[in-house]
């Protein structure tokens, strides 16, 4: 009789370790395909973030391609604007500073935030051009107007006015300045222009004179030889002629005579302290 309630007990034994063995691996298996799914949003995830990343660095590129851009821009309008050394460094970091401490940044913040420098860097650059080309005009303007002297490392040796006539006594009125000269020292255009003349005029020698526009017209006298044409373009301090002695001379030297609007002026209120160098 006791036989009975023993082997009853073994069955019922027998299937609650089946039941619990089966529970085991249905979850095992449910915890893997959990662990499993994490892994798949957690790759999901990454790569989104490293998409996000690229962005970035991309935008960063740009941003820095800009800068590059607006410091060679800032770099040119400083030697165009002729600042001074130190004024404008553009490779010395910018102060800035503040009192709160730091907190992590949203990417979105981060995303707007260089949206915005772009927006400021592409307003900058704009109005840099604008100022380059304004800047560009006036050395143009500049470069036209005579400014400098016709002969390197020289001096006056005659001045604009009346004078005493060299030839035979008597006065005469000096149209232009003469500059000491050696024969074939560089004769130098003093502007930005074009050869309006080169050839010979009576009294003069040998001539070339440079058109500066503006009304302006430089004339260069009593050269050995023109080293250009007429309609050749001259940059200021380009030479366009050799020192010499032709026409009516007693040695070598540069007449240099300036005419504005078909008026002849004194070249000294353009040359600066040019004019006050004497022997």
């Amino acid at each position: 009789m006791q036989a009975r309630p023993l082997a009853a007990a073994l069955v019922l034994l027998g299937t609650g370790v089946g039941i619990g063995g089966g529970l085991n691996a249905s979850g095992m298996a449910h915890l893997q395909r959990q662990v499993g799914s994490q892994e798949q949003a957690l790759e999901s995830t990454r790569r989104e973030a490293q998409r996000e990343i690229n962005a970035l660095a991309a935008r960063l590129g740009e941003l820095q391609a800009q800068a590059n851009r607006l410091n060679a821009l800032g770099d040119r309008l400083t030697r165009i604007a002729k600042l001074g050394d130190g004024e404008f460094d553009f490779d010395r970091p910018v102060g800035v500073g503040g009192a709160e401490p730091s907190r992590d940044m949203p990417a979105r913040q981060l995303t707007e935030g260089m949206a915005g420098v772009d927006a400021q860097f592409a307003s900058a650059g704009q109005q840099l051009s604008v100022l380059e080309a304004l800047l560009f005009d006036q050395k143009l303007e500049r470069d036209s107007v005579p400014s400098r002297s016709p002969v390197a490392s020289s001096y006056i040796t005659s001045g604009y006015g009346g004078r005493a006539d060299p030839f035979g006594g008597g006065s005469q009125f000096h149209k232009g300045i003469d500059f000491n000269a050696r024969t074939g020292d560089p004769v130098m255009t003093v502007a930005d222009g074009v050869v309006s003349f080169s050839g010979v005029r009576s009294g003069y020698g040998n001539v070339v004179e440079v058109d500066h526009g503006n009304g302006f017209v430089t004339r260069y006298a009593h050269n050995s030889r023109n080293t250009v044409k007429v309609g050749d373009l001259v940059r200021v301090g380009q030479e366009i002629a050799k020192a010499g002695s032709t026409g009516r001379s007693t040695g070598a030297h540069v007449h240099f005579e300036v005419w504005e609007n078909g008026r002849v002026h004194n070249p000294r209120k353009f040359l600066g302290e040019v004019g006050a160098k004497r022997s």
